[in-house]
């Protein structure tokens, strides 16, 4: 297993690219919208340090965790998911740096202060459901990924207050994030959401876009007679507390 990524440099623009994913480890592009391991690398390599604590309220099938086990950090993932949390665990199940083996929970996020204390974090990733783009579940109760859009807003106000209030000061909540597209008009889901964050408290560092690739719906967009440009970007929005 190759463990690290090979000829890996830090992005220094605002725009980002990643047509080699990245499978490094135990990454897999398998688990639907989960986001290249790049992205989190780049993350945690500008603004933490070996040994912070780095939270995952989303975690999915793990790869901002594996990526802290490989880089020394703590990480503490949630998901409300029991089945993301199990594909996790097994994807983390490789012998490397075993004193940083992250902590996992499977617990609707929007409860975190039930667990972590204020001012405790020092960095946030956060790569929510893009409203019901994608449903993650059928029946559980609290999953983001089965609101409507405004719905979906209004659980982001309420969540922005949690994220600030955990992070300690000065230190960066990322958000990866893209918009949606309703009876052919765009909805700038990522800016709505921006806005829950800045208004909540959080100031804005840097909007970084992020090019989309091997998207499983763009091929069949293609054969379609539209007349409309396919979504082929994602936003990163660095905020700092």
């Amino acid at each position: 297993m190759i463990l690290q990524p090979k000829n890996f440099n830090l992005e220094t623009t605002s725009i980002w690219n990643f047509k080699d994913r990245g499978d490094w480890a135990t990454h897999k592009g398998d688990y639907s919208g989960n986001c290249s391991p790049y992205v989190i690398r780049n993350l945690l390599c500008k603004y933490t340090q070996e040994n912070d604590v780095v939270l995952d309220p989303f975690c999915g099938s793990g790869t901002t965790l594996i990526e802290c086990k490989l880089l020394k950090r703590r990480a503490i993932g949630l998901d409300i998911n029991n089945n993301a949390i199990g594909l996790t665990q097994e994807r983390l199940n490789f012998k490397y740096n075993n004193n940083y083996n992250p902590k996992l929970y499977c617990l609707n996020s929007m409860y975190i202060d039930k667990i972590i204390n204020k001012e405790s974090i020092d960095f946030i990733f956060l790569h929510p459901p893009y409203a019901n783009i994608i449903q993650y579940s059928s029946n559980i109760n609290g999953d983001l990924s089965r609101l409507t859009v405004n719905n979906f807003l209004e659980q982001m106000k309420y969540f922005s207050k949690k994220m600030f209030d955990i992070l300690k000061h000065g230190k960066i909540c990322a958000i990866l994030i893209g918009d949606i597209r309703k009876q052919g008009n765009v909805v700038p889901l990522g800016f709505n959401v921006l806005n829950a964050f800045i208004n909540t408290g959080f100031q804005l560092k840097e909007i970084i876009i992020k090019e989309q690739h091997n998207c499983k719906t763009t091929e069949y967009w293609k054969r379609q007679k539209i007349n409309f440009y396919l979504l082929a970007h994602e936003y990163i929005f660095i905020l700092k507390k």
